[in-house]
């Protein structure tokens, strides 16, 4: 494999894109904005000032990997000659499924079709796409440069050879691959969402502020980040997003989203992306002050 296509230039395509980058693959970075583009690349551009800031890479490393990335707003100008593509669209089943219909028409049939996807049925995907023994969930963590873990989801029809394949690319980029199957939430979020949401529940119901649930979860779980902090940092539309996927696809209450997650998404509350969610980020990226809807 030599070069690969991403679709998508949000938080988690020019992520994967500035990994496959930095590991030196020819990356075609496409999405239908060219402000999203800029704003992708300028993105990677600051990740990878950091890296060189702390040391871990030099500034020629930086210079290669943005070198290595290129940027198109029509898809089928962008896969053309990718042995790979990985979709890192919004977490939405329509978008997806019309994505990889387009796929299935534009690449030869021997293309790998990967998606991001933190919750959607590969399965259901690689229906819409000719040979869709082809089609595997790559999901990555978010930030991506930064975290090892990759779940490599297999659809009922996935062929072993894909996924050896996608195994073996992601140890390439550094990752820890682990394989899963393909049901509602995977792995990750099966069992991180449930976390959120009941957690999201105490806080509705009262048992405590949105303060001291992250303190006893950070201090007394271990985690490094509470859990409330963490549903800002990936968004709370997201968040309900993977939720209903998991709910319409178990039917099972437990999976419901908790009324408060779906009032904030309605009245625009996403977390860092817009300002503010359980947490204000009006003044700071951190969590540091408490939404005033939530201050006793």
């Amino acid at each position: 494999m030599k070069q690969i296509a991403v679709i998508g230039s949000g938080t988690m395509g020019n992520g994967i894109a500035h990994t496959f980058a930095q590991a030196g693959f020819t990356v075609k970075l496409i999405d239908i904005s060219e402000k999203s583009l800029e704003k992708g690349m300028a993105t990677i551009a600051a990740n990878l000032d950091r890296m060189v800031t702390k040391g871990s890479i030099t500034e020629e490393d930086k210079h290669k990997t943005i070198s290595n990335i290129i940027t198109y707003t029509d898809i089928k100008d962008g896969v053309v000659g990718c042995d790979l593509v990985v979709e890192a669209a919004t977490e939405n089943v329509t978008l997806k499924m019309n994505i990889f219909k387009q796929l299935s028409d534009i690449c030869d049939h021997n293309v790998i079709l990967a998606s991001n996807t933190s919750s959607i049925s590969i399965t259901q995907i690689g229906a819409q796409v000719v040979h869709p023994e082809r089609v595997i969930g790559m999901h990555f963590m978010n930030p991506v440069p930064i975290m090892k873990l990759v779940e490599i989801i297999r659809g009922y029809s996935t062929s072993d050879e894909v996924t050896k394949i996608i195994m073996d690319l992601s140890v390439k980029l550094g990752k820890t691959p682990t394989e899963v199957n393909d049901y509602p939430g995977f792995v990750a979020n099966r069992i991180l969402m449930p976390m959120i949401n009941e957690s999201i529940e105490t806080l509705y119901n009262g048992v405590a502020g949105v303060s001291e649930i992250d303190t006893v979860m950070k201090l007394g779980m271990a985690h490094p980040m509470g859990p409330l902090q963490l549903a800002d940092f990936i968004g709370l539309d997201v968040c309900l997003s993977i939720l209903n996927v998991m709910y319409d696809g178990f039917k099972n209450p437990k999976y419901a989203p908790c009324p408060l997650l779906v009032n904030m998404v309605m009245a625009g509350k996403l977390g860092v992306k817009s300002g503010e969610g359980f947490y204000d980020y009006s003044e700071s990226k951190k969590a540091e002050k408490i939404a005033k809807q939530f201050i006793k």
